[in-house]
């Protein structure tokens, strides 16, 4: 699986703070055995995100695109509105899911604004810009990035990864 790892955040595109998150994120895609195919930081405008997800998603530099920062309530934080305006489909229980899980550890995350989407066959999340918060998201969608990616790619054998859990009913 190829991901692309783009850091969204004004002090980091000016050399003002070192990136903490991207090359965090990055180093747990590596280890689970994944490639980073592209990354790069990015200030918070618009434009420059936007520009940034159509380009790594149309001339398929990655399967996965993951942001880091910008989806807090700041005036600069654009990440959301971003990549809205590039997906085609949403995939609220991807956003849902990681929000869910971090409010088991603090109520400042009903304050992320994150949303994931498709563009095309490209998976794209934001995660907050606090490393730690970035770490705990992504380990929360880790066990259904393959099979998102099968998916998307119209692998024939996709369906085949459909199992049940311990408790749960087939039907």
């Amino acid at each position: 699986m190829r991901v692309g790892v783009l850091t969204i955040s004004d002090r980091a595109a000016r050399g003002e703070r070192a990136d903490a998150s991207g090359p965090l994120l990055a180093r747990i895609i590596e280890g689970r055995g994944w490639q980073v195919s592209a990354r790069a930081i990015v200030s918070d405008e618009e434009g420059e995100i936007v520009n940034t997800l159509c380009t790594w998603a149309d001339e398929d530099r990655a399967d996965v695109i993951l942001t880091t920062g910008g989806t807090g309530f700041s005036g600069r934080d654009r990440a959301p509105e971003a990549t809205l305006r590039v997906v085609d489909r949403l995939a609220p229980g991807l956003a849902e899911a990681m929000r869910a899980a971090s409010l088991q550890k603090t109520p400042h995350a009903m304050l992320s604004r994150a949303v994931a989407g498709l563009r095309g066959k490209v998976l794209i999340l934001n995660f907050p810009g606090s490393p730690r918060a970035a770490k705990e998201n992504l380990e929360v969608i880790l066990p259904v990035l393959p099979h998102a990616v099968q998916l998307l790619r119209g692998d024939p054998d996709a369906e085949a990864g459909h199992r049940f859990a311990p408790g749960h009913a087939q039907i």
